[in-house]
């Protein structure tokens, strides 16, 4: 497949990520009495990535996360000439899927996107549990870290094949279990950048945390997975 055959499909499954994810939160989460809560969120982002992964695994590799691609390149699994035209796809998706929820949301009598906060992620007074920056902070990369390590040893050639779908959605849903009450769950770039910019103001100020964690640690993921998987001679 050609690169931008390859990025447009990241494109899409990135919208479909942050489509399914944010928008299980803002459109379901809390519905009146039968609201999916916290284990329906975490588990609406672990089928997105799973779904996908089925869907276009094989054509670009379902990354649908800059840092899942800055990840796999650190780990020697992905060409640094095809990071741009990755990363822009996964944000164009995310940007797209947030101002698709916005119009779906705001059609609700009475939405007030400020309330709503779109799902975006935050911490101190905009963290769901009102976790500390440094919590907040410690909390992604860990969490990305880990993605990044269970998502190489999944695809590892030396992996039962068929089966790196459903450990990397249930790594995801995992993953959101943990962290939603600390900063709603990054550990993507593209998924906090989409809501930031349309609720702009203090997510858009709080940003540059969801960008810097997530990127840490997919480098030490991805270090730390070549290191664990050489084979000695």
């Amino acid at each position: 497949m050609t690169l931008l055959k390859r990025s447009a499909t990241e494109l899409v499954g990135t919208f479909w990520l942050v489509l399914g994810g944010c928008g299980s939160a803002v459109l379901a989460a809390a519905f009146p009495n039968v609201g999916i809560g916290l284990l329906g969120v975490a588990l609406a982002f672990g089928l997105t990535v799973l779904t996908m992964a089925y869907a276009i695994g094989h054509i670009s590799g379902c990354h649908l996360n800059p840092a899942v691609s800055f990840g796999l390149w650190v780990g020697g699994r992905f060409p640094a000439k095809e990071l741009p035209a990755y990363i822009v796809a996964q944000v164009l998706g995310g940007i797209i899927a947030a101002a698709l929820l916005y119009f779906i949301a705001s059609g609700k009598p009475g939405f007030d996107l400020a309330a709503s906060g779109l799902a975006a992620n935050g911490y101190g007074e905009h963290s769901p549990g009102g976790y500390s920056m440094i919590s907040g902070l410690v909390c992604e990369v860990v969490m990305t870290a880990m993605f990044i390590l269970i998502i190489m040893g999944a695809t590892d050639k030396r992996a039962p094949a068929g089966f790196a779908p459903i450990a990397i959605g249930l790594a995801l849903t995992l993953i959101h279990l943990i962290s939603i009450p600390v900063t709603n769950t990054s550990v993507n770039p593209a998924r906090s950048m989409g809501p930031a910019l349309i609720v702009g103001g203090w997510a858009l100020q709080q940003l540059w945390m969801f960008w810097l964690a997530p990127l840490v640690g997919a480098a030490i993921g991805g270090l730390t997975y070549r290191w664990l998987a050489k084979e000695e001679s």
